[in-house]
C-alpha cells in the first residue's frame, strides 16, 4: 500500500483497487483509520484528538490532489506524493 504522505508522526497511504466511497488510510502510533476525503474518520480508530484533526486539516488542503491520486488508483496507474503538513 503506497504511502502518499507523512506528517508529525501520522502516515497517510492509498490501497490500489479499492472499494467506493472514496478514502484514504492514516496511522498514528499504531492506531489505525480510514478517512473520507474532508477528513471525516469513517472506520477504524485513533485516540489522539491532535491527530485527527492535522488529518482533517492536511485533507482539506489537499482534497484536489487525493481526488486525483483515487482516479489514478482505479485506472491502476502510480500514484503522486502530496506534501504534507508543515
Amino acid at each position: 500500500m503506497p504511502i502518499i504522505s507523512a506528517f508529525f508522526g501520522i502516515v497517510i497511504r492509498m490501497f490500489y483497487r479499492e472499494h467506493e466511497p472514496p478514502h484514504f488510510h492514516a496511522e498514528y502510533q499504531g492506531q489505525q483509520a480510514k478517512f473520507s476525503f474532508d477528513g471525516r474518520m469513517i472506520a477504524g480508530s485513533i485516540n489522539s484528538k491532535t491527530a485527527r484533526q492535522l488529518i482533517k486539516l492536511w485533507a482539506s488542503a489537499h482534497r484536489d490532489e487525493l481526488e486525483t491520486n483515487w482516479r489514478k488508483m482505479k485506472k491502476g496507474l502510480s500514484l503522486d506524493r502530496i506534501a504534507p503538513l508543515d
